[in-house]
């Protein structure tokens, strides 16, 4: 006799287990009821569609109600709702969407509901006209028409999950301005700390308004305006509500099914409630955490679907069993990946369980081929056994594969006794000899057997804060990009000889390097001298992901406001160019430093790199040695810096720092900025404008000088009759009249490109040509016409627009002495 099975809910799990029902028995009756009108979405992708990074709505439909009921042969009932299970008779009472309600029996009943999310009842928010929350494709819709009708200019998001996170950056990539507030110290709850803070780096250079460890106190003025625990406030033309989700359990609690933690809906290691003849599986159920064995909830899509395949086969007589879950999961940041599996340092401590951690930086793939980016990497195990509890990676490129590996160590039950002896595969784009999952292996197998002692990133502060002995081993002019205060300095090359002579025997000695190596192998040495010696896990690295680079902290908002310009925007000076791409620091900043020193005083050199370090390395680098940071930015997965020399060589010795922790002193800079603006390209004209605003924000004294082809930038569309010579009035009718003429540098196509770059603009809430001239002469930038090239061009003053100046070479050559920062455009 076939089974009449019904499924409550139609997305990952309940579609994942009506197929598999029908593949393994075709006699079956198969209804499934879902209460919203689409079933098998992607939910995951979502926030990419309102991004735009998504095009199609119908890319997030893996199946449709008619394509699936033909293929399968199933009953699906979309826009029905069951509203109550009656055990007793084994019936469920079904609501369609007009209204009408039946009752449906069933010999096997499926409970895949999902997760709702979160909505606190925070005073103020039912008033909150432009609040939303995701989870669905009609919330989706609801988003992306707002957002494309409305034109919001502000977000807020309020939490920072991954719907939280994800969300952020789309409505960034949109154009908005977005504030991410978190109650919590951190984002990305699967990461520790010290791993979350990269990310937090890498919002913030992103234009994202990050704010930690504040929460929402109201809604005011229907939602214009966030009052926060603080007392702060933010304005607000859209809300995303993401503080999380909780399990849809009002069925089966109505039903009297048992229910666990967080009210998740309990079930056995086949997936039955405390009825058997009722499963369930997915967002809406406990499970056991596969790592210490505890109840617990987990909502993502691996387990939903795997679980809806378990169910199907349970009920057509299979032994399946679910075995728990490891939490593997991923994310998409901007331009990093952030990824996790199994338990972090938080959950194991709720749970006591004893642990140790490794941190590891090893590069994506060979340094010597294109494209090579560290990744951060933290491992954490039992000391005795070798048992993997979890790992996180974060990084540009590589993170996923690492995290899978050891995802599936774990499942497999290695230890990192194993890692080292993991044959993975290997070519110069894709790995190392030693692949970073080796790596991490190597540097826990250190630890477990005793030949480096460890302490990690929080624990040095009180340590010096005790008055403990802290050694850097690096390089002293890897000091230019930071250290801790009060290490002393002896690079590892020179320990040998200067250990015995310098270092204090009586007490224990710290260490620490850029990312653990030479720390480890410094350890050696000492131990081995007869000192107590302990690392610092993931050396400096590490630990600047939570407190920073030193005094470099201060140069960043320079180097993050610099916009990038191409590389005949520069200058006309002699430039050159390095490739420092899979060199990690110190490597991108020597390479820097002996090609400037065979360089003229004014020449320009452009530097690109992989290491995500190197952005903030190069600003404060340059602040100290006095060169100018013309240009710092993340393009084409590369990190770019133009950089123009000044005066004079730079002693390598310029870069070591006082062993007592004195900052170097620092060379003044002349606080001007001039541009001779040559071209009367839009887009050129545009970057002109946009680095001049910048700098005058920045309190720079900034002068454009207009010449030849520039000066079409300045024209007034609505000019008034000149008399000219016939030569001027036939330069006059050739050349663009004001800013509406302008043609783009490329792709201009008769005047199609410039128009698509407006409309682009706009679109991206990016202020107009017009605009970014009227905003920078508010802020002071002097806009300065060449009396020559007009005389030439047959220009005259009445042609250019207001505000103006008249001057000559001389005018603008005493501003550029003034100037710290001369670009030609």
């Amino acid at each position: 006799m076939s089974k009449k099975i019904i499924i409550v809910g139609g997305v990952a799990g309940g579609a994942s287990a009506a197929a598999r029902l029908r593949r393994l028995d075709e006699n079956a009756e198969i209804i499934l009821i879902e209460r919203g009108e689409y079933i098998s979405f992607a939910n995951c992708g979502l926030p990419y569609y309102i991004g735009g990074s998504i095009s199609e709505r119908d890319a997030l439909l893996v199946q449709t109600v008619e394509g699936m009921s033909k293929k399968f042969n199933l009953d699906i009932r979309n826009l029905s709702e069951v509203t109550e299970i009656h055990r007793d008779r084994k019936t469920v009472e079904i609501k369609k969407c007009g209204g009408e309600t039946y009752e449906e029996s069933y010999d096997v009943l499926i409970l895949s509901p999902g997760a709702r999310p979160i909505k606190p009842a925070i005073p103020g928010i039912e008033n909150a006209s432009t609040l939303f929350t995701l989870r669905s494709i009609p919330d989706t819709d609801k988003i992306k028409q707002y957002v494309d009708e409305k034109k919001p200019r502000r977000a807020a998001v309020i939490g920072g999950g991954f719907i939280g996170v994800e969300m952020a950056e789309n409505l960034r990539e949109r154009g908005l301005d977005v504030s991410l507030v978190e109650m919590g110290n951190q984002i990305m709850a699967p990461l520790d700390f010290e791993m979350a803070s990269i990310l937090h780096q890498h919002l913030q250079e992103k234009g994202v308004d990050l704010i930690l460890e504040d929460g929402v106190k109201a809604f005011e003025q229907d939602g214009k305006v966030l009052k926060l625990a603080s007392g702060n406030e933010i304005e607000a033309d859209m809300i995303i509500l993401a503080i999380g989700v909780v399990p849809e359990n009002n069925l089966a609690k109505d039903a009297g099914l048992e229910l666990g933690v967080k009210g998740a809906i309990r079930v056995n290691e086949r997936l039955q409630t405390s009825d058997s003849n009722i499963f369930a599986i997915g967002d809406a159920i406990e499970v056991t955490d596969y790592i210490s064995g505890k109840p617990t909830h987990i909502p993502l899509a691996w387990p939903a679907n795997r679980q809806g395949r378990i169910v199907a086969d349970v009920i057509c007589g299979i032994d399946s069993k679910y075995s728990g879950t490891l939490g593997t999961s991923i994310a998409k940041v901007f331009d990093i990946t952030a990824a996790a599996t199994g338990n972090n340092e938080k959950t194991l401590k709720q749970h006591g369980i004893d642990y140790e951690v490794v941190h590891v930086h090893p590069s994506s793939h060979a340094g010597y081929y294109p494209g090579a980016f560290p990744i951060a990497m933290k491992l954490i195990f039992d000391r005795q056994t070798g048992e993997i509890f979890g790992a996180q990676a974060v990084s540009y490129d590589g993170a996923d594969k690492r995290i899978d590996v050891l995802a599936t160590a774990i499942k497999g039950g290695l230890t990192i006794f194993d890692l080292p002896d993991l044959e993975l595969a290997y070519a110069p784009p894709y790995s190392s000899a030693k692949d970073p999952v080796n790596m991490a292996g190597y540097a826990a197998k250190n630890i477990a057997e005793g030949l480096v002692e460890t302490i990690q990133w929080h624990e040095l502060n009180d340590i010096m804060a005790d008055g403990g002995y802290l050694l850097d081993v690096r390089e002293p002019i890897e000091r230019e990009m930071g250290y801790i205060d009060g290490s002393a300095n002896i690079p590892l090359g020179s320990l040998r000889e200067r250990a015995l002579a310098e270092i204090p025997t009586d007490r224990t000695i710290y260490l620490y390097c850029q990312v653990g190596l030479r720390g480890y192998l410094a350890a050696r040495i000492l131990s081995q001298l007869g000192y107590k010696v302990k690392n610092l896990d993931g050396g400096y690295k590490t630990y600047s992901f939570v407190y920073g680079q030193g005094d470099s902290g201060k140069h960043e908002e320079a180097a993050s406001a610099a916009v990038a310009v191409s590389a005949e925007t520069v200058t006309e000076r002699s430039t050159v160019t390095i490739d420092a791409c899979g060199l990690q620091c110190p490597g991108p900043i020597m390479k820097v430093y002996q090609t400037l020193n065979s360089m003229n005083e004014g020449d320009i050199l452009e530097v690109v790199a992989t290491d995500p370090g190197f952005k903030k390395d190069i600003s404060a680098w340059c602040s100290k040695t006095g060169n100018t940071l013309l240009e710092a930015v993340f393009e084409n997965r590369r990190f770019k810096a133009v950089i123009q020399k000044v005066a004079g060589e730079i002693p390598e010795s310029a870069a070591a720092c006082p062993a007592d922790g004195r900052k170097a002193a620092q060379v003044p800079a002349k606080n001007g900025a001039t541009m001779v603006v040559f071209s009367g390209d839009l887009d050129k004209a545009i970057a002109s404008f946009i680095i001049a605003s910048g700098a005058a924000a920045m309190g720079k004294k900034v002068t454009l000088f207009f010449t030849f082809w520039g000066l079409n930038v300045l024209r007034r569309k609505d000019a008034p009759d000149v008399e000219k010579d016939m030569m001027s009035k036939m330069f006059g009718m050739m050349m663009p009249k004001g800013v509406d003429s302008l043609p783009l540098s490329k792709m201009n196509m008769g005047g199609m490109g410039a128009k698509m770059i407006k409309n682009v603009m706009a679109q991206k809430n990016v202020d107009s040509l017009e605009t970014l001239m009227k905003n920078a002469m508010e802020a002071g930038v002097k806009l300065v016409a060449c009396s020559m090239s007009m005389d030439i061009m047959g220009i005259a003053k009445e042609e250019l627009i207001d505000g103006v100046e008249i001057g000559g070479v001389a005018s603008y050559l005493g501003d550029a002495e003034d100037s710290g920062l001369n670009l030609f455009i």
